[in-house]
C-alpha cells in the first residue's frame, strides 16, 4: 500500500487556529507541489484524507484539483496537530488501497516515525509546510520511497 503524507501549506496567522485559511503563498506552494508531482509522474493516490482544520482541507482540495484527481477529499478526525498517531496507524493497518493524508505537525512527523520505526518518539522526520513524504507498506514494514521538501520545488 502506498501512503503519501503532506503537511498543509502556509496559512494566515490568527485565532482560532482551526479557522486559519491558506495564504496566497500557501496556494502557490500547493500549485508548485502538484505541478512537480504531475511532471515527474510520481503516483499520488486519488483518495485524500484531511484534518478538520480549514488549512488542511484547502490544501487537500487544491492538491486534488491541480492533480486532476477524481476521488473526493474526506475530512477525518484524528488528524489534528495534537492527535495521537496511533489512531491513524490503526486505521491504516488493514487498508490496502493507496491514500494521501494532509495534516499538521507534530502529528505527521509522529505518524511517519511510528510507521517506519515503530515508535513516535523521537521523531525522525520533519514535515515543514507543503512537504510531501511517500511511504510504501511491504509485508509488515513501512518504507520511505521519497520525500519532497518545499525548497526542492522549482
Amino acid at each position: 500500500m502506498r501512503l503519501i503524507i503532506v503537511r498543509h501549506a502556509h496559512a494566515h496567522p490568527g485565532t482560532p487556529d482551526a479557522g486559519r485559511h491558506l495564504s496566497r503563498r500557501g496556494r502557490k506552494q500547493v500549485r508548485k507541489l502538484a505541478s512537480f508531482l504531475r511532471e515527474t509522474e510520481l503516483q499520488v493516490p486519488g483518495e485524500i484524507w484531511h484534518s478538520p482544520l480549514i488549512r488542511a482541507g484547502e490544501t487537500a482540495t487544491l492538491l486534488a484539483k491541480h492533480l486532476k484527481l477524481r476521488a473526493p477529499t474526506v475530512e477525518k478526525s484524528g488528524l489534528e496537530p495534537e492527535a495521537s498517531p496511533a489512531l491513524t496507524a490503526r486505521r491504516l493497518a488493514h487498508r490496502d488501497r493507496p491514500l494521501t493524508i494532509v495534516g499538521h505537525e507534530p502529528h505527521l512527523s509522529a505518524l511517519a516515525s511510528l510507521l517506519v520505526t515503530g515508535s513516535r518518539e523521537p521523531p525522525v522526520f520533519v514535515m515543514r509546510k507543503c512537504t510531501a513524504l511517500a511511504l510504501e507498506r511491504q509485508g509488515g514494514r513501512w518504507l520511505v520511497t521519497w520525500m519532497i521538501p518545499p525548497e526542492l520545488l522549482p
